[in-house]
């Protein structure tokens, strides 16, 4: 059993939820109905418990310039209040994590990597500080994330939000950040997401995190809130087509195979590391004319690929599922899976081995889902 639990640990207990170990963390799984709180997300709002993420801050004269050399994208182009999606990788271009960037000030930013990879995260960026007039200070320790994601997620936190602050919410675009007063407490309130709803995250003392729970769920009271876990945050960020660390993205892979291209930037003036193994797999055409790219696969029958089936063609191995399940929106099965370019185009059709016996699988875009706005 993992040793961390989030400041919401008891919460959780008391709604009785189902527990599992992640990224050495023990999460709620699921409370009631996995499928319930799928729907309500889809439908209402859902309320997760993010806490076991990752909050560095970095800060001084030389961020910007830092963070372009440390991260594949080029950060220095985040307008103050906006936030970025990038990836930390090696030298030989394999991610070690995907991670959201906020600029808060000239000098200043978060960065939020994943649970599993915090540490190390925090780690490779202060060991990268090096030569930059920069302070690298990982919070995630005293940091809890609380996220209310659905249609009705903005009315919830107009609820808690005082109304002189009601147009920092209902003007806050995608991928920004604002503060905002909740509780009396000054926090900082951000509309990312990771269930392809809209949605927002809160950042927040773990002292307060019980709080400001409590209050949440008192605000969705009568706008069909309900709290969710991470069966149904799995299930919805399949349905949006986004990777997951540790399934599609890790040291092993590359951005250019799983269709991550657009997120570096090797037209930024400025070296960082990892750009010469990039800019060579990108010119050797990883992922457009060789090697394997990650796709989307949606199931003709009613079994769900799994990750780590094979997928074949004429019988033979072109590539591996990395996630699938059945998508409880869409009512049929779906998956994402590295397959061989030369079998990646939409409308192609592949097999799975659903242990031992080959099932048809179309090549679809991504992403699965998508939200009408």
């Amino acid at each position: 059993m993992s040793e961390n639990y989030t400041a919401l640990y008891e919460q959780h207990k008391k709604a009785g939820a189902s527990f599992t170990d992640f990224g050495g963390w023990q999460m709620p799984l699921k409370y009631e109905s996995e499928l319930a709180e799928h729907h309500a997300v889809r439908n209402a709002a859902g309320l997760f418990d993010l806490s076991h993420m990752g909050e560095v801050w970095v800060t001084g004269p030389e961020a910007a310039a830092f963070l372009d050399y440390a991260l594949a994208g080029k950060l220095s182009a985040i307008a103050v209040g906006k936030a970025k999606y990038s990836l930390i990788c090696n030298v030989d271009g394999g991610i070690i994590d995907d991670l959201i960037t906020y600029r808060r000030a000239d000098d200043n930013f978060l960065v939020v990597p994943n649970a599993g990879n915090a540490k190390v995260v925090a780690a490779a960026l202060a060991e990268r500080a090096a030569g930059f007039d920069v302070v690298v200070q990982d919070a995630s320790a005293d940091t809890s994330l609380i996220a209310v994601q659905g249609p009705n997620a903005e009315a919830i936190l107009l609820k808690l939000v005082p109304g002189e602050q009601h147009s920092l919410v209902t003007e806050l675009k995608y991928y920004a950040a604002v503060e905002v007063s909740i509780n009396g407490e000054d926090l900082l309130l951000a509309r990312t997401g990771y269930t392809g709803e809209d949605g927002f995250e809160i950042y927040i003392p773990n002292v307060d995190a019980p709080g400001l729970w409590e209050a949440l769920l008192e605000a969705g009271e009568g706008h069909g809130l309900i709290p969710a876990g991470l069966a149904a945050r799995d299930s919805l960020r399949l349905e949006a087509g986004m990777p997951l660390y540790g399934n599609e993205l890790s040291r092993h892979v590359n951005a250019y195979a799983a269709g991550l291209g657009p997120v570096v930037s090797l037209a930024k003036e400025s070296d960082f590391v990892g750009k010469e193994a990039l800019a060579a797999i990108k010119a050797a055409g990883v992922g457009t004319t060789i090697g394997q790219k990650l796709v989307g696969l949606k199931g003709t029958g009613r079994r769900a690929a799994r990750a780590h089936y094979s997928v074949l063609k004429d019988g033979s191995l072109i590539g591996e599922v990395t996630s699938g399940q059945p998508s409880p929106t869409l009512g049929y099965p779906v998956a994402l899976a590295y397959v061989d370019v030369e079998h990646s185009e939409p409308g192609s059709f592949v097999d799975v081995d659903l242990r031992g016996k080959a099932e048809p699988f179309e090549v679809v875009p991504l992403p699965f889902y998508k939200r009408q706005k």
